[in-house]
């Protein structure tokens, strides 16, 4: 328990004392729930004859994309500036965004550009992001951004308001290192595009195998524990089990990050207010956003009855 430090929901297992491990359930539920759903299905080898060129987008594809680069930069702008926000949360935001609101969204899996454009941007928004708070607050807000921080204070360096005036040279020093990192990446992943692509000469056969294996070793590195690997293939069934079904993995994972956040500060404002609930509304600022909450999830109900045709206007 957050609050209480009570040990709860471990069923017998102290195994789960420290939770379940956020790697563990995205290796899960996108991993092997992907393998266990495309094993159904009868694979051929794609064998890549021509040669790999034009390997910028074209106009068209900047056309297509624009929109979807604007919604993912400011969809991982707004997660990466928040505690715990990160790129994979953004990216899993963006790409529920774009295929809610393009036109196809069966295309999406399929090579959809805007599912490529829109979770990327998001991707490299929220991994800029999340050094705002870190550099104005003195507050890490993932442990990548933590790590920095604890280099930083190492070197004598102290994160926080003070920093820009005490320290400019390491402040701009790592702004621009966002520049050159993109730069960098850019020169050596375009080289490497016609390595990855001769992938599809491999069997899923073969290729699946050596997913899942690096998929438990890259599991078991993170604690060195073999039952979080079984974990991990609890939760790769229920991912299998979502996309038989036709359900969207992304909120489960988000409700996993963001549950505990939404429960600490539901619990501190519950002692605050003896334990009655009126505090989120009587406030001013709270009772706002649960009106807008509410308004958005009625109107969520709403479009998704009407697009079902139960709604006619």
């Amino acid at each position: 328990d957050p609050i209480s430090g009570a040990i709860r929901f471990t069923w017998g297992f102290h195994m789960l004392q420290e939770g379940i491990d956020f790697v563990t359930l995205a290796m899960g539920m996108f991993g092997i729930g992907e393998i266990f759903y495309n094993m159904e299905k009868v694979f051929k080898t794609e064998l890549v004859t021509r040669k790999i060129s034009h390997l910028w987008p074209s106009l068209k594809d900047w056309a297509d994309s624009k929109w979807a680069i604007v919604r993912g930069s400011l969809i991982g702008f707004m997660i990466g500036i928040l505690p715990g926000g990160g790129a994979v949360i953004s990216s899993l935001v963006s790409y529920a965004v774009e295929k809610r609101v393009a036109k196809n969204p069966d295309e999406f899996g399929k090579g959809a550009i805007q599912g490529v454009a829109g979770p990327e941007s998001a991707n490299n928004a929220a991994a800029s992001a999340s050094f705002i708070p870190l550099l104005t607050l003195g507050i890490p807000g993932n442990a990548a951004i933590a790590m920095i921080f604890a280099a930083l204070l190492i070197q004598g360096v102290t994160p926080g308001p003070f920093l820009i005036t005490e320290k400019p040279d390491v402040f701009w020093g790592v702004v621009a290192s966002m520049y050159i990192g993109n730069v960098m990446l850019l020169i050596l992943n375009l080289p490497m595009v016609g390595l990855w692509v001769q992938l599809l000469r491999v069997p899923y056969s073969i290729l699946a195998p050596i997913i899942i294996l690096f998929c438990c070793v890259g599991v078991f590195s993170v604690r060195n524990s073999v039952f979080d690997i079984w974990v991990m293939g609890i939760f790769g069934v229920i991912g299998y089990i979502f996309r038989k079904v036709g359900m969207e993995p992304g909120p489960l994972i988000l409700a996993f990050v963001l549950g505990p956040i939404l429960e600490r500060s539901i619990r501190q404002a519950l002692l605050m207010s003896a334990g009655s609930p009126a505090i989120f509304f009587t406030r001013p600022i709270s009772g706002a956003l649960m009106g807008a909450l509410i308004l958005f999830i009625v109107f969520q109900v709403f479009m998704g009855m009407r697009k079902r045709g139960k709604i006619q206007i």
